[in-house]
C-alpha cells in the first residue's frame, strides 16, 4: 500500500503491506518525509509539484519494500475539498502511468486524520494544532462495490437507522474560525498580555513577560507580526506559552484555555453521530468514540482537563479515546482497506473520492 500526507507542516509518503494495515500488526512502514509544504497557485494545490516530489520517494520506498507496484494508493491534502481540483485532474493518470495504480483514493487530510484515529468506526475526530476541525462520521453499511459516478454515497441507512455521511465543524481558517486551536489559543493569550502592557482589565503580567521573553518588547510586536505571511503559525506558536501560564495559576491563562475548551467541545459535539428516534426505541442509541488528535493536545492537563469536563457535559456517556495514529497511518489504513474491498468511510465530493478502473 502507498500513503501520501500532504499538509500544512510538510510532504509524507509511507508503503507497508495490507494485512498488517488491517489486522493491526505492529509492522513499521517505510517512510520519506519533506518539511517543505505543497505548493499552492492558481488551480488551489499544485499537483505537477507534489508529483515531482512523491513519485521519485514512493520509487525508492517500494524498491525498497522488494514491491512493483501498490496494490492501492490513497493521498490525503490539506485543503483537498476547496484546492483539489488540479489533484483530482491530474492524480489518477498520474499514478495509473507510473505504477499501474487501479484503486486511488483522493482523501482531506481531515478524513485521513480519522481514518488515523478511529479507523471505520462511527465517531467524531477533533484535529487541533495551529487551526482546528472537528468530523463526524457514519460508515456504509456494506464496502463500497466501487465508485459512484458522482462519488455520492447512495447507500441505504446503517445500523440503527442512520444515514450514512459527513458532517463538519470548523476548519475555516484564522479569520473566520478554528475556535480553540492553536493559533486562536495564542491570539487570545497575546490580546490578554497587550492588556497588562496597556493598564486595561482582563490583562495579565505573566503573558506579559512570556511575550517579551519570546517576541521582544511589546510595543514592537504589531511591526514584527502584521507583516507576516505566517500569521497562523507565529500564533499558535505562544499557545504553549499560555499553557504555562495556566499550568501556574495565571487566572486569565486559565480562563483563555476553559473558553478553547468550551469552544472545542462545541465542535464535537455539533459532529458527533447523535441517536436518532428509532435507536432509542431499539436499544441501538451508540454514538462511537471522540478521538482528538494534532500537536496542540500535547499541552496536556491545562488544556485537557477542562475539554474533558466540556465533552463530559455537552456528550454524556460519549468515550474520549486517543487517536490511534495519525493522518499518514490513516492513508495507508484507507489503502489498505480500499484493497481488500472493505472500504466503508461514505465517499463525498470534497472530502473523499475512490477511483476505480
Amino acid at each position: 500500500m502507498l500513503g501520501i500526507d500532504s499538509g500544512g507542516s510538510g510532504v509524507r509518503v509511507a508503503v507497508a503491506h495490507a494485512e498488517a494495515l488491517l489486522s493491526g500488526s505492529a509492522e513499521t512502514p517505510l517512510t520519506w518525509a519533506s518539511a517543505t509544504p505543497a505548493d499552492v497557485g492558481d488551480r488551489g494545490i499544485d499537483a505537477a509539484g507534489l508529483l515531482g516530489r512523491v513519485l521519485p520517494a514512493a520509487q525508492e520506498l517500494l524498491r525498497r519494500a522488494g514491491a512493483r507496484r501498490p496494490a492501492a494508493v490513497c493521498v490525503g491534502a490539506a485543503g483537498m475539498a476547496s484546492l483539489g481540483d488540479d489533484l483530482r485532474a491530474t492524480l489518477p493518470g498520474a499514478l495509473a502511468e507510473e505504477f499501474g495504480v487501479r484503486r486511488l483514493a483522493l482523501a482531506a487530510d481531515a478524513v485521513t486524520g480519522y481514518a488515523g484515529a478511529l479507523g471505520q468506526r462511527p465517531g467524531a475526530v477533533v484535529a487541533a494544532g495551529t487551526g482546528l476541525i472537528a468530523l463526524g462520521a457514519v460508515p456504509l453499511p456494506d464496502p463500497l462495490a466501487g465508485c459512484a459516478a458522482n462519488n455520492r454515497t447512495t447507500a441505504g441507512p446503517s445500523a440503527g437507522g442512520r444515514v450514512p455521511g459527513w458532517r463538519r465543524a470548523d476548519g475555516w481558517g484564522h479569520l473566520l474560525g478554528d475556535c480553540g486551536g492553536g493559533a486562536w489559543i495564542g491570539r487570545a493569550g497575546l490580546e490578554a498580555a497587550m492588556r497588562a502592557y496597556d493598564g486595561r482589565e482582563g490583562g495579565s503580567e505573566p503573558l506579559l513577560a512570556r511575550l517579551e521573553a519570546v517576541f521582544g518588547p511589546a510595543g514592537e510586536l504589531p511591526g514584527k507580526l502584521y507583516p507576516r505571511p505566517d500569521r497562523p503559525a507565529v500564533l499558535a506558536s505562544f499557545a504553549p506559552e499560555v499553557g504555562r501560564c495556566a499550568a501556574g495559576g495565571d487566572p486569565v491563562a486559565e480562563a483563555v484555555l476553559r473558553d478553547a475548551a468550551r469552544h472545542i467541545a462545541e465542535a464535537a459535539a455539533a459532529v458527533c453521530p447523535r441517536p436518532e428516534a428509532g435507536d432509542i426505541a431499539t436499544g441501538d442509541i451508540t454514538t462511537g468514540d471522540i478521538a482528538l488528535t494534532g500537536g496542540l493536545f500535547r499541552m496536556g492537563a491545562p488544556l485537557l482537563t477542562p475539554l474533558r469536563a466540556e465533552l463530559a457535559a455537552r456528550l454524556p456517556g460519549v468515550p474520549v479515546t486517543e487517536a490511534a495514529g495519525d493522518p499518514l497511518d490513516g492513508a495507508l489504513y484507507l489503502a489498505a482497506a480500499l484493497a481488500a474491498g472493505e472500504l466503508r468511510l461514505p465517499p463525498d465530493a470534497g472530502l473523499l473520492s475512490v477511483i476505480t478502473t
